[in-house]
């Protein structure tokens, strides 16, 4: 597509509304300001979150579907990528609050100070098990993650808009369940461990690069299995392509500026620079790591208090508290406002966003199914692929390499089981490139 034959497709309307939604973040920004200063912040950081994902078209899910569907794992190492830089990030905080005299969150007593970033050093036990693999089918058969789901919300994908009511909703059951686990004699068998503890700091830098070596080895020898299979796609089918101009086309100034600045897709690698990026300035800000689904537990008790409803087991204490100040006062769901919003901002500015309703009933049905798959199970493991993955892997956390495990196998279980037609949620492995959306 050359210029002229992008500027047919060009919305000025849209632009402009992009841009006033720029305008009214920044309003709400203001509004935050005087609730907290805190959450102008964490609207930032959600805004760019959410840009990132959809400008990258990167997603944490996809990183198990892209790669089983066809064969090409440029997304998987993206994601590899992004967990060292991560790591490198957030290692350097830990040991310097090490040489402080701070231990990790799950090792200290009253007084003590913590490891920034060690919360998320998790106690992986059959609940976190359970969760994760239920999380990974759930996130298939919604067709994204957390934060995808987020993200693709933000883009007018009305699947999302099914599946996150019920997403938020279903997360009390999987909060309460993982409670009761924990309390019992089966849920205090597992594993709660901190890498730094058995190879020290650089050593645990070492072990989580050779660990995301090998994953990047595994990726490659699969890609050439998937080659000598002829069940290999080519890169280059995704549809937000349809609307890049190719370098040589564009001018330095004009439309062709407007569309290298706003409308081009940044490569999955690049999605990941930014991210880590992101994800970097939050940790520093915020003394710990960015998650979505917690947030969501929270929203769904200040919803259920809404008719009178107030659930009595005492794990549900520590958020009525936090929920005191009112919902908005709440940094996690400003940062998920912002992703949703962050999306919108880039399709708008791209001069492509539209809401999709292509899907029938069947697949309505199985969208708020795996909303509510998503929903139990990340609140039984205590995450989704940021909280208990990208940000658990990236803080030291074994349960972090566990979780990963066992989404995947939960995800990989779904790809087999659901995969189907045109109308299908989840392609088929060897449809035609130009089949795949």
């Amino acid at each position: 597509m050359n210029v002229r034959e992008f500027s047919k497709h060009f919305s000025k309307g849209q632009v402009i509304s992009g841009f006033v939604l720029i305008a009214l973040m920044t309003l709400f920004g203001f509004y935050l300001h005087g609730i907290s200063p805190d959450l102008p912040a964490a609207l930032v950081f959600g805004l760019g979150i959410g840009y990132t994902l959809t400008r990258s078209r990167y997603g944490f899910a996809g990183g198990i579907k892209r790669i089983y569907v066809t064969g090409n794992g440029d997304l998987s190492v993206a994601l590899l990528v992004a967990f060292v830089i991560t790591t490198a990030i957030y290692g350097a905080y830990h040991w310097i609050d090490h040489l402080k005299g701070a231990v990790p969150a799950f090792l200290a007593t009253e007084g003590q100070d913590i490891i920034t970033g060690t919360q998320n050093v998790h106690f992986f036990n059959i609940a976190t098990m359970i969760g994760a693999f239920v999380f990974g089918i759930g996130m298939i058969i919604a067709g994204g993650c957390a934060s995808g789901t987020l993200s693709d919300l933000g883009e007018g994908e009305m699947r999302s808009a099914l599946a996150l009511p019920f997403f938020i909703l279903s997360t009390i059951p999987g909060h309460y369940l993982r409670a009761v686990i924990d309390r019992s004699a089966v849920g205090k068998v597992g594993v709660q461990h901190y890498l730094p503890q058995t190879f020290g700091y650089f050593g645990a830098f070492v072990v989580t690069l050779l660990i995301c070596f090998l994953l990047y080895l595994w990726v490659k020898a699969y890609e050439r299995k998937r080659k000598l299979e002829h069940t290999y796609v080519e890169p280059g089918f995704d549809d937000f392509e349809d609307k890049l101009v190719e370098p040589a086309d564009e001018p330095v100034f004009g439309l062709g500026l407007y569309h290298r600045l706003f409308c081009r897709r940044w490569s999955f690698k690049t999605g990941s620079l930014v991210l880590a990026a992101i994800s970097g300035a939050f940790f520093i800000f915020n003394k710990k790591a960015w998650g979505v689904t917690s947030a969501f537990t929270r929203i769904a008790v200040w919803f259920f208090s809404l008719f009178g409803v107030r659930f009595q087991d005492p794990s549900f204490d520590g958020i009525y508290s936090k929920l005191e100040k009112g919902i908005l006062a709440d940094k996690g769901v400003i940062l998920n406002i912002g992703i949703i919003m962050g999306a919108t901002i880039c399709f708008l500015l791209a001069s492509r966003f539209k809401f999709n309703r292509k899907f029938d009933g069947k697949n309505a049905g199985l969208f708020i199914l795996g909303g509510l798959l998503m929903g139990f199970g990340s609140r039984m493991a205590k995450g989704c692929n940021i909280g208990a993955l990208y940000s658990a892997v990236t803080n030291y956390s074994t349960a972090g390499w566990l979780f990963t495990l066992f989404i995947s196998l939960g995800a990989v279980f779904a790809l087999k089981v659901f995969k189907g037609g045109r109308c299908s949620l989840v392609p088929p492995r060897h449809r035609d490139p130009a089949d795949f959306k």
